[in-house]
Order: C-alpha cells, then sequence, then structure tokens
C-alpha cells in the first residue's frame, strides 16, 4: 500500500516530532518557523502524495464500495431466505395440526405407520381399540403395542405386497361382544414409488349388520305370515272352483273360512304399513286433549262381547280424574284394544282382565295397566316381546297372531306420543302390561 511518495512525507514528519521536541530547550521563535516550515511540508507531501495515488484510491474506494454492495445484497438475500424458510416452516406446523386435528375428529380408528411398522400417528378410539396410550408410544413397534394381532398382521402385508388399498371386513371380541369392522388398508408411496408408510381406518359396522340381519329377518317373517293365509284362501277357493263343497253348509264354512284369512291378512299388511309408516316418519298424527279414562272405558266395551265367549270377566277400575293428555285418539285406542284383545286372547276360560288407569301427579303421567289371570311369560322372553313378529313360544298354542300387535303399540306410544309402554308377567299367574302418557301439564312444562 506504501508508495514511493512516501519518502518525502515521512522524513517531514520526523522533523515535525524533533521540533516539537525541542520547544522546551528555548528558541521559541525559530522553532515555530521551523514547524510552520514543518507543517507546510508535510501538507504538500501529503497532497502531491494524494495527487500521485488518486487513481489507486478510487479504485480501492470503488472495491470497497462494491463489496459493501455484494456483502448487502448477500445479507439481503440470506435474509429473505430466512424469512422463506421460516414461513415454510410455520405453514408446515400448521399443515401438520390440521392434519392431526382432523385425524383425531375422525370417530373411526386411524393408525398410521412409517415403512418399519412403526406408529407415526393413531387417534384417541384407535387407543382405546387397540389398547395403548396414544401420547407415549410414537414411532414404537405396532406388534408391541397392538393387542389385536391380526390386524398387524394385515399393516405388514399389505405393506410388503405394496398394494395401494386393500378392503377387509374384520371381526373381533366373542359371544355378545362381538363388533366387526370394514377395515380399509392404504400403502403410501413416495416419489422414488418405495412404500414410505400405510393407513389404516377401521369403520365399525356392527350395526349396520344388525339392522341387515333384522331387515332378512322381517322379510322372512312377512313372507311366512303372508303365505300362511294365502295358502288357506287359495286352497279353499280351488276347492269351490273343484265343486268339492256338495251343500251349501259346506260351502259357507268355506267361505267364512276364506273371509277370517282375508281379514287376517288385511291385519297383516295394515299392521305393517302402520310400523313402517311411524319408523319412517310419515305417518299422519292427529293430536289433541283427550282423556285416557273415556278412551279406555270405550275400549272396555268393545271388548266385553269377546271376552263373554270365554266367559272372561273384564273389570274397569278406571277413576274419573283430570287425565287429558294430548294423543291422537284413534292411535291410543288402537293401543288399548290391542292390550285388552292379548290378554283376553291369552287368559283361559272363566279368567279375569282388570283394566286400571291412574294419574301419577309426582311424574305428571297417565298409567294405564292391563293385567290378567293368563298363561304368562317367562323372564327370559319379557325382553322380547314387543319385538317384530316375536310371538311366546309357550303360548303359539293358545292363540294365533301376527306377532306385530305388541311392536305397534310400542311404536305408538314410544315414538308418536314419547311416553313408555312396561310388561311384568309370571308364568302361571298371569301378565300385566301397560303404558304411560305425559299428561297436558307435563307437555307445555317441558316446552316451556
Amino acid at each position: 500500500m506504501f508508495g514511493k511518495h512516501y519518502i518525502l512525507v515521512i522524513p517531514l514528519a520526523l522533523i515535525c516530532l524533533l521540533l516539537f521536541a525541542a520547544v522546551p530547550l528555548g528558541g521559541t521563535n525559530l522553532l515555530e518557523i521551523l514547524v510552520c516550515l514543518s507543517a507546510f511540508g508535510v501538507t504538500g507531501g501529503l497532497l502531491w502524495y494524494l495527487f500521485m495515488e488518486r487513481k489507486s484510491i478510487f479504485v480501492q474506494v470503488e472495491s470497497l464500495k462494491n463489496d459493501y454492495k455484494g456483502q448487502r445484497d448477500k445479507a439481503s438475500q440470506c435474509s429473505k431466505e430466512t424469512k422463506d424458510l421460516r414461513l415454510s416452516v410455520q405453514l408446515l406446523k400448521r399443515q401438520k395440526r390440521n392434519t392431526e386435528a382432523i385425524i383425531y375428529s375422525i370417530p373411526d380408528v386411524v393408525i398410521v405407520t412409517d415403512a418399519s411398522d412403526r406408529l407415526l400417528m393413531a387417534n384417541e378410539p384407535a387407543g382405546e381399540f387397540l389398547g395403548f396410550d396414544v401420547k407415549d408410544t410414537m414411532l414404537k413397534p405396532l406388534d408391541e403395542l397392538a393387542e389385536k394381532k391380526e390386524l398387524v398382521k394385515l399393516i405388514r402385508n399389505s405393506r410388503t405386497t405394496r398394494v395401494r388399498h386393500v378392503k377387509h371386513e374384520l371381526q373381533f371380541g366373542s359371544g355378545d361382544n362381538i363388533r366387526i369392522y370394514n377395515c380399509i388398508v392404504s400403502c403410501i408411496f413416495d416419489d422414488d414409488d418405495h412404500v414410505c408408510g400405510v393407513v389404516t381406518i377401521l369403520h365399525d359396522i356392527s350395526r349396520e349388520k344388525e339392522i341387515s340381519q333384522m331387515k332378512n329377518e322381517f322379510v322372512g317373517h312377512v313372507s311366512h305370515e303372508l303365505k300362511t293365509p294365502l295358502a288357506s284362501i287359495t286352497a279353499y277357493a280351488e276347492m269351490l272352483v273343484d265343486g268339492e263343497a256338495a251343500d251349501e253348509k259346506t260351502r259357507k264354512e268355506f267361505y267364512s273360512i276364506i273371509q277370517s284369512q282375508a281379514q287376517r291378512l288385511n291385519r297383516l299388511i295394515e299392521d305393517i304399513l302402520n310400523i313402517s309408516r311411524i319408523e319412517s316418519g310419515l305417518i299422519k298424527v292427529h293430536k289433541e286433549p283427550v282423556s285416557t279414562a273415556l278412551i279406555v272405558r270405550d275400549a272396555v266395551q268393545m271388548i266385553k262381547s269377546y271376552a263373554a265367549e270365554k266367559d272372561i270377566k273384564v273389570e274397569d277400575q278406571t277413576a274419573v280424574v283430570f287425565d287429558q293428555v294430548s294423543a291422537d285418539k284413534d292411535m291410543i285406542s288402537q293401543v288399548v284394544i290391542n292390550l285388552l284383545s292379548n290378554a283376553v286372547k291369552y287368559t283361559p276360560n272363566g279368567g279375569k282382565v282388570a283394566v286400571n288407569s291412574e294419574v301419577d301427579e309426582s311424574q305428571q303421567v297417565v298409567r294405564v295397566t292391563i293385567t290378567d289371570t293368563g298363561v304368562g311369560i317367562s323372564a327370559d322372553e319379557l325382553t322380547r316381546v314387543f319385538d317384530k313378529f316375536y310371538r311366546v313360544k309357550a303360548n303359539n298354542k293358545c292363540a294365533k297372531g301376527t306377532g306385530l300387535g305388541l311392536n305397534l303399540v310400542k311404536q305408538i306410544v314410544e315414538k308418536v306420543h314419547q311416553g313408555r309402554v312396561f310388561v311384568t308377567s309370571e308364568v302361571g299367574k298371569g301378565s300385566s302390561f301397560g303404558f304411560e302418557l305425559p299428561l297436558i301439564t307435563a307437555e307445555k312444562t317441558i316446552i316451556k
């Protein structure tokens, strides 16, 4: 950096220093002159140096300026890249949180494993289903965590076979605790077409299977119940066509059988349609304030002639009280008539049927109970008496029926009128069927 022009500057600078050092020794005027001359010499030398090195200095300044500008641009670029990287990291974290939130909110079992069958992610239903704590099991081998080894084997096989989507139906549990799951296993591939993970989703279809089985049983029961009266009608009609009824008495007997079977068929179809309308919510309901005591009284009068044929005494113990309910009168009448006809049907000759209607002020309900001295129902069958087409096996010989009457009672009371049905029974002593409906005052209180 030092050039040849420093040869003049350095001696002059030394002379100045010597003169300043000699001031305390005297000769002030001479020294002042020498100092001034030295200052002028130094100044001239510096100016001469700057003049001779001006190009080099300008080049160095420009170089420094360019270096500074370059460093500043690099710093700005780094700052921008750092900011972009920070935004990308924040975005990835947010996407990860959103993905986890979606997975954790799914009610189905969701399991995510890596290429080594280690657990990457699982929601709470998965932890409950497989029997482990979701928070403390990340990156642990799934076969060490899961109790359902069949599922672990399925996930491993799907990963090794590289099948993108596999759908299976798995069954777990035993006895009454059997659960059926629709299992979908999907392999995840990276950019190099290597399996980097597996996503497994299990949807509980136990209820769907149960409903499907109930539908199949319902169709089977309906087919059987329709076939029986149709077979009787067809058989007796063919006998009439073939002239097997030679006299008027026989023909009337055949006519009566055909008529009774046709009526049975009509009742069956009507009950099926009513239950279907209620379950689908398409039935027309005309609710109005009615007295259950009056409905019970009218139903008892209708059933007395049928009971008299079997010498059964029907007692109406209903008191005249304020028992107004908001109900469809025809539907509630059908409920009472169904329960009364069942009581008479399954009570031996000479028995008794008692009807009682009371108001329970504490629960704000009207309770109607019909008690008979019939054959009774065993305890293990009581829970099923309100099911479609279910008939107590021990009582099949006592009377005929479709097995829909009590189910229709339950649908009308509980689904249409938000009430409750109940039953108690003892084999050989009789049964008590009944229902409860909310009083109008109670309904108003609930609405408020």
